[in-house]
């Protein structure tokens, strides 16, 4: 009866009958969707058929937690509700059958009521750009309505699936601390461990306590309470409607693929027999992210999530045993109860599966991952199959004809992504087995990023004893990534049975492993040298494990070294602990004067809750339309023929559009017109745009995209700054700057040394990518709605692709979910298409870049190469310099020559240096070009100079905090461009930085900790930083505004500045009310325009507040001015009395204000003039733990003391010193761009390019605004602070780097040596030289083609 409903069933779909319903519930109002789309996510649903935006689209992988949403479940069986967090990106729409969805939308809104977790984490400065707070607030509250009173631990598990690019993590930390056990408000009683209305911290004593001196950003005792009872009830008819279902199938279709949700394990065995290559699917974490992201299309998928076997938990005698349909956090809950409960020799496994969960994934995949999916996926570098192989689990696998149980051993996976089942075959169960007494089992995983990430070399090792003895019975390691297979290293494993577990033991399985767990060096995934190291390093931290546990079990082994023991630690997350301090406004400051104080962002609670409008949010125009860009696959070829007759013949194609299709200029670029809009006839890069499909859905357009063929005749192409300098491709000009003798300089030193090194690229990962949508209007007019930093620039090169005058073109920009640099310029790539297209259909378009698009398309920060020669006295003083730079600038100019003249502007970062050379060195590639990033070359220009002054302390021997210390600038002297120091502030930076740090107490500490431990080391350095405000191209420096004053009193304020963030709208505000005399609640900012502010210029540079503040400070004292009369008519009167009578005495109630800095300019052929208007200095000293086996990093401690001078708002200068400095943090020790030698970049999303998380944060992190430091040269003695404070971050590696030494020092090593950065964990450990290194050659290079090159 069954199967023939079944064959049936299948007959009805394929004579195109009627799906079933799908019903479901979001917000608690019910959806009954009649054509639900099998290959629809719930995110689109949500955002395109529901219009709720709050809910964004990040990455369309699950990798940055954007788009969180909480889905909540009734089960019958136990009579509970389930909650918890998904990624609605990749949560399939047809899996939400009786299910009920609750998005931001949902908990709260400023309209309504805030819900508890929106309002804290806006009040305690949470949300800066705010692009990803929906998602962490929404990955909070499924905490919360699980959890009602949390452990920190809890909460940092919680958020491992959410990143964050803005806030550096720690407000978010700080407010959500309020909810646990640990941070719960106490009404200011005080409690033991500190109290929350001061930050949990007590300034140091090391500084004296000052009254003026601040610790709070925020006030816990002013939150809502917070009450689990009040949260949204679950909907009571949606109870009614799975307790009233009859088990039945359903099934869901479109006209390319079917879903079938069988309701019994007979149904599901005979569709799989049926339809053989049919997609079992249970959290589509692996399935959608092939048919997003691989071009796979799986006509049929069957999900069996309601089939009871496949869901079943049962505790056997020999284990226990999960259906294959149970999550992964199902199965960690089960497993930890059972760890809790039984006999710790029994357990072995259990832990060993629980560790590697616990750095799986997010929380949110956990939560619908399901571990026959992860078995069957059969990737090589799988968290937890070495797991299962190494402890032999068995699996039971069923078809229509019966069943098998197999074991988990290396016949299992029989080649990539392949596995010993048939085809028609499904996996029902596997069983974890107990462990036994003499049995010892650890796992594993090392991987760049420790949260959320793909793992580098995974391994789980098993050894079992005759009992009593160290006699090896039984032995398996198995290992990932380092085969296309999960792999077990038998022969190593068979050779050491029968021998005793001591050294001899050790050496002959090092020897063993180094043979046969080897890798082609061109392996995919690339660092061979590193996987091969693991497998050894690893098992050795295996070895010293079991020994412990032997010698714990009172088996007579060889003792192990103290120094050693280290190494067997497993990592625990420390809670990030902070202090915030800055100084109070000054006394008698009247409340409403909100200048100096600490005000939330703006927009906060509107991002809290989703409602704050992003450019994609703009709800859909009648006859929209949405563009998929078309790109070149090649890095450098000519187009031979482009044919897109198939892409026109799609489902929803409307048009496409190529360079004939341009009716102006399609010469573009933002300093000189080196590039064209759409490609003609060439491309040079990869993600060259040639044109673009126009289509009815995002979904149809992309679709119609990859159809685009176009036949290329490659050209060799110029990849890697190296293959530039040997073809000599290089842009012009080549700048030098240049002070003193350096011939007579290199006379005077007592020593002289040379080096290079290279710094890579990085990312901007704006968590919103690049959007535009076009709307054209009459008379050749065009609305923009764009996320841009630069709005007149957007404005400039629409105008000319079109070819109609600047004034029928207006660009809008509301907010930007995040910018750094990366939406200065390179955003017209994607505006110009658009308009294109928009001008040619006469409809509106609309294009937001997927993450791997944005990624592949707009370039980063330019990758540099550095060589330096240095002369110094035998004291460590500095006494001549020659450095050359080269940039890896891509395929166009863009803005790399200002890059690299502030590269040179900072080459000698904080240092006076009598005798100085820098050359710059532009190389053009076939990279896609790349271009501003916070910081602008000053962070490659001070990596290289600090990389020279800690060559000088090591080859001296003296330690390079004395060497740095006595070669900084003092007040007056001078820099190579001539330009003389005032107000330097650098020296008390310095010194405040070692009191508060407590830098020689640490040292102390350091340096016994590392003759304490070989196998991990601490490492120490202090590093400073001095960033010059203005930009470098003179014309920039001005900004004008707009304010209107209406007749109730309410104030409209423009300003040429964009909103990314950074808080430049509220210190906007804040300025205007305080020459305004009035609250901030009767001033508004509505967005940035450029029919409102002509000819701005792009928001960065850091000059933002300076120059926009002064613009705004100037209309509002025309306004004043006009309004002093009436004021003092009416002493007495209102704001909106002294308005009225002005507007009924025809008084003009609006003004532009403008500002140029004054005295700007520098001259590269005289070097002369003064380049930067005046200069922010900071300090920062940071401590780190480096595991030398693995070269894994704990950032411990770092105390940061910048100058910000009088500080606008105190809380947006520290989230945004907090912010650049964990962005450093990415550029310095995490961030890898990798580009196959073709020039393709192989790091497209959040899966392989890994930006810092929750769990890098520093566990001490102290930041201290430098008071009394008042800057007459910008608005209200403030300083800029958005780029200054990044490079502060290279202090964590340099402090890597010491660390590092202080291992070499163990091999004999010692003197300079070459760190390039990042400090990733490859790097640190082979830098790590010792006995394991030595097994494992380097590859000869030029004897193979390597997976990726250093560009």
């Amino acid at each position: 009866m069954e199967r023939r409903e079944t064959v049936g069933d299948l007959n009805r779909i394929q004579a195109g009958s009627i799906s079933d319903q799908l019903i479901f519930f979001v917000n608690g109002k019910k959806i009954v969707e009649s054509n639900a789309d099998p290959e629809m996510t719930l995110l689109t649903y949500l955002r395109r058929r529901l219009g709720l935006t709050g809910t964004k689209l990040g990455c369309a992988e699950g990798g940055c937690g954007a788009c969180t949403v909480m889905l909540s479940k009734y089960q019958t069986h136990t009579q509970e509700l389930l909650h918890y967090a998904v990624n609605a990106c990749l949560a399939p729409l047809c899996s939400l059958h009786l299910v009920a969805v609750t998005t931001v939308e949902g908990i709260g809104s400023v309209a309504r009521k805030l819900h508890p977790v929106q309002e804290r984490i806006a009040k305690a400065h949470g949300s800066q750009c705010g692009f990803c707070t929906p998602g962490i607030v929404m990955s909070m509250y499924a905490l919360l309505r699980n959890n009602p009173t949390p452990r920190m631990a809890d909460v940092e598990d919680a958020f491992q699936g959410n990143l964050c690019r803005c806030t550096g993590y720690r407000p978010i930390l700080e407010g959500y601390k309020t909810f646990t056990v640990e941070g719960g408000c106490c009404g200011g009683r005080g409690r033991e461990s500190g109290c929350c209305l001061t930050n949990e911290n007590a300034v140091k004593e090391t500084v004296e306590e000052d009254v003026s001196e601040a610790t709070s950003l925020f006030q816990a005792a002013d939150f809502a309470p917070f009450d689990p009872t009040q949260e949204v009830i679950f909907p009571p008819e949606l109870i009614s409607l799975i307790k009233g279902q009859k088990s039945r199938s359903l099934c869901f279709y479109s006209d390319r693929v079917v879903w079938w949700q069988p309701d019994s394990l007979e149904e599901l065995l005979h569709l799989k027999w049926k339809h053989p290559n049919a997609k079992v699917v249970v959290g589509n974490t692996e399935v959608g992210i092939e048919v997003k992201f691989k071009n796979m299309l799986y006509p049929v998928i069957l999900a069996p999530n309601f089939i009871p076997e496949l869901n079943t938990v049962d505790h056997t005698e020999a284990g226990i045993t999960f259906g294959a349909a149970c999550t992964l956090s199902q199965m960690g809950a089960v497993l930890r109860q059972a760890v809790q409960t039984l006999p710790p020799h029994q357990t072995e496994v259990f832990i060993a599966v629980l560790e590697q969960l616990r750095w799986f994934a997010g929380r949110q995949i956990r939560n619908v991952a399901a571990v026959g999916g992860n078995i069957m996926t059969a990737s090589p570098i799988s968290d937890l199959n070495p797991v299962f192989m190494a402890a032999g689990c068995r699996l039971t696998l069923m078809d229509r004809d019966g069943s098998r149980v197999v074991q988990m051993d290396d016949h299992f996976f029989t080649g990539y992504r392949k596995t010993a089942l048939s085809s028609q075959e499904i996996l029902v169960s596997v069983e974890i087995p107990y462990s036994k007494k003499a049995q010892f089992f650890s796992a594993f995983k090392q991987s760049p990023r420790r949260e959320d990430d793909i793992s580098i070399v995974t391994a789980a090792m098993n050894v079992t004893f005759t009992p009593g003895t160290d006699m090896v019975e039984d032995l398996r390691l198995s290992y990932g990534g380092m085969a296309a297979t999960t792999v077990l290293a038998k022969r190593t494993a068979d050779s050491l049975l029968g021998r005793q577990w001591g050294e001899e033991l050790l050496q002959d399985a090092c020897s063993s492993l180094a043979e046969e767990m080897t890798l082609d060096p061109s392996a995919p995934g690339g660092m061979v040298t590193y996987r091969r190291t693991l497998t050894l390093s690893l098992f050795y931290k295996f070895y010293l494990t079991v020994l412990q546990k032997l010698t714990e079990q009172g088996v007579c082994v060889e003792e192990i070294s103290s120094d050693c023991l280290s190494a067997t630690e497993i990592y625990h997350p420390e809670t990030p602990s902070s202090v915030q301090i800055y100084q109070a406004v000054p006394e008698g400051q009247s409340q409403d004067d909100v200048l100096g104080r600490p005000l939330m962002h703006l927009s906060a609670l509107k991002q809290t809750t989703g409602e704050a409008v992003y450019c994609d949010d703009v709800p859909l125009y009648e006859n929209e339309l949405y563009l998929a860009p078309v790109t070149s696959s090649k890095a450098h070829a000519r187009i031979l023929s482009i044919d897109a007759s198939v892409a026109e013949c799609m489902p929803g194609v409307v048009s496409c559009v190529f360079a004939e299709d341009i009716p102006g200029s399609n010469a573009t670029g933002v300093a000189v017109c080196d590039e064209t809009v759409l490609a003609d006839g060439e491309v040079t890069c990869v993600g060259h745009i040639i044109g673009a499909v126009v289509a009815d859905t995002q979904l149809h357009a992309q679709r119609a995209a990859k159809a685009v063929r176009i036949q290329y005749e490659e050209l060799p192409p110029i990849v890697t700054i190296q293959e530039a300098i040997a073809a000599q491709s290089f842009y012009q000009p080549i700048r030098t700057m240049q002070k003193g003798d350096l011939e007579d300089g290199f006379k005077q030193a007592d020593h002289m040394l040379e080096g290079e090194m290279h710094m890579g690229g990085q990312e901007h990962f704006y968590l919103e990518t690049n959007v535009t949508l076009a709307v054209p209007k009459e008379d050749d007019e065009m609305e923009l709605f764009v996320s841009t930093q630069a709005a007149t620039k957007t404005q400039v090169l629409v105008a000319k692709v079109l070819g109609v005058p600047a004034n029928r073109i207006l660009v809008r920009v509301k907010r930007m979910g995040g910018g750094f640099g990366g939406k200065e310029s390179r955003t017209t790539l994607l505006s110009t298409v658009v308009a294109i297209a928009a001008n040619k259909l006469k409809r509106p378009v609309r294009c937001m870049l997927d993450r791997d698009e944005d990624m592949l398309i707009t370039g980063g920060r330019h990758p540099f190469y550095g060589k330096y020669k240095v002369g110094f006295s035998s004291s460590g003083k500095v006494v001549a310099v020659d450095v050359t730079y080269y940039s890896n600038a891509g395929n166009s100019m863009d803005l790399s020559l200002s890059i690299m003249e502030r590269a040179l502007f900072h080459m000698e970062n904080s240092y006076s240096v009598a005798n100085i050379r820098g050359r710059g060195i532009i190389c053009r590639t076939n990279l896609p070009s790349n271009t501003a990033f916070r910081g602008f070359g000053g962070p490659q220009g001070m990596m290289v100079s600090e990389n020279w002054i800690n060559d000088v302390a090591h080859s001296l021997g003296k330690s390079a905090e004395e060497v740095r210390r006595v070669n900084l600038y003092m007040q007056g002297e001078v820099t190579p461009y001539n330009q003389i120091l005032e107000n330097v502030t650098v020296d008390r930076c310095w010194d405040e930085c070692l009191s508060r740090s407590r830098y020689q107490e640490r040292q102390a500490a350091v340096d016994q900790y590392n003759r304490q431990n070989r196998w991990t080391k601490r490492g120490l350095a202090i590093v400073p930083t001095k960033f010059g405000i203005c930009f470098t191209a003179t014309f920039l420096n001005q900004a004008g505004a707009l304010v209107h004053i209406y007749t109730d009193g309410s104030v409209l304020l423009t300003h040429g500045g964009t909103e990314m963030g950074q808080g430049l709208h509220t210190k906007m505000v804040q300025v205007a009310s305080r020459v305004l005399g009035i609250p901030c609640s009767k001033i508004h900012i509505s967005e940035t325009s450029t029919n409102t502010v002509p000819n701005t210029s792009p928001t960065a540079a850091s000059a933002s507040s300076d120059l926009n503040g002064a613009a705004v400070q100037n209309a509002c004292e025309i306004l004043v001015k006009r309004l002093e009369s009436y004021r003092t008519k009416n002493p007495k009167g209102s704001w909106e009395d002294c308005v009225k009578a002005a507007y009924f005495d025809r008084v003009n109630l609006s003004a532009n204000g403008f500002y140029k800095i004054p005295d700007v300019g520098y001259d590269f052929e005289t070097n002369s003039g003064r380049a930067f208007n005046y200069f922010c200095y900071g300090v920062a000293c940071s401590e780190v733990e480096v595991d030398c086996l693995t070269g894994a990093h704990k950032n411990l401690s770092t105390t940061i003391v910048m100058d910000v001078g009088n500080s606008l708002n105190p809380a947006i200068d520290i989230g945004q010193v907090e912010g650049g400095f964990m962005q450093g943090l990415g550029l310095f020790t995490l961030e890898e761009l990798h580009y196959s030698p073709r020039g393709v970049l192989l790091t497209r999303g959040p899966g392989s390019y890994k930006i810092p998380a929750f769990g890098d944060i520093p566990s001490n992190l102290t930041v201290s605004l430098l008071r009394d430091s008042s800057n007459q040269k910008a608005i209200f003695a403030s300083k800029a602070v958005g780029e200054p404070p990044f490079f502060l971050a290279s202090s964590i590696f340099f402090a890597i780097k010491d660390a590092i030494s202080a291992a070499r020092a163990e091999s004999g090593l010692s003197g300079p040596f070459r760190l390039d950065s990042p400090a990733s964990a490859e790097r640190i450990r082979n830098a790590c030289s010792d006995r394991f290194t030595k097994l494992v050659p380097l590859a000869e290079p030029g004897s193979f083609t390597p997976w990726s090159v250093q560009v």
